[in-house]
């Protein structure tokens, strides 16, 4: 965090990092904080399976993952689940069908950032498998799994490693 040095309002090199936060200036007296960012993962199920992608882009390439992503602004949680399944899997979604789980603190670390993100957990049941139309920039592959035979150490992010332990 500390790329960042110059003032945004008087330009001068004095720009701090406080190390959890927030940046202060000591010559204008100018703080931006560097709040949580909201996040969605959704827990698509079938019956007894789950439906995991492959991350096809940094951070975690490679890694298994529930489909989901960032808040956008001026959209609700729910806007945001039915945003991210259409753009990744392109599948629509009646997001009154949605079962939020729980939500869980995690960190998110793109591009030498660490962004703290707040991720919330939904729920949605589908009647049968599906093979979806995967978005190849964000995703490279995808598998319907049993969640006792999930390997954790294959899950992309703490927060859902966390998640998973219990749900």
């Amino acid at each position: 965090m500390n790329q960042l040095q110059y003032c945004p309002k008087c330009g001068n090199k004095s720009l701090n990092w406080d190390g959890e936060k927030k940046w202060s200036c000591g010559q204008c007296d100018y703080t931006m904080y560097h709040n949580c960012a909201g996040a969605v993962a959704v827990v698509i199920r079938c019956g007894e399976e789950i439906f995991l992608t492959k991350r096809n882009q940094n951070p975690a390439i490679g890694k298994m993952d529930l489909s989901g992503g960032f808040v956008d602004p001026k959209e609700s949680a729910e806007e945001t689940c039915r945003r991210e399944l259409k753009e990744e899997l392109n599948i629509d979604i009646d997001i009154s069908k949605l079962k939020y789980l729980t939500s869980a603190p995690n960190v998110y670390h793109y591009k030498d950032i660490d962004y703290n993100t707040l991720d919330l957990f939904y729920e949605y049941e589908v009647s049968e498998k599906f093979v979806p139309e995967l978005e190849e920039h964000e995703v490279s592959d995808f598998v319907w799994i049993k969640k006792e035979d999930i390997n954790l150490d294959d899950i992309a992010f703490d927060s859902q490693r966390n998640f998973f332990k219990t749900y």
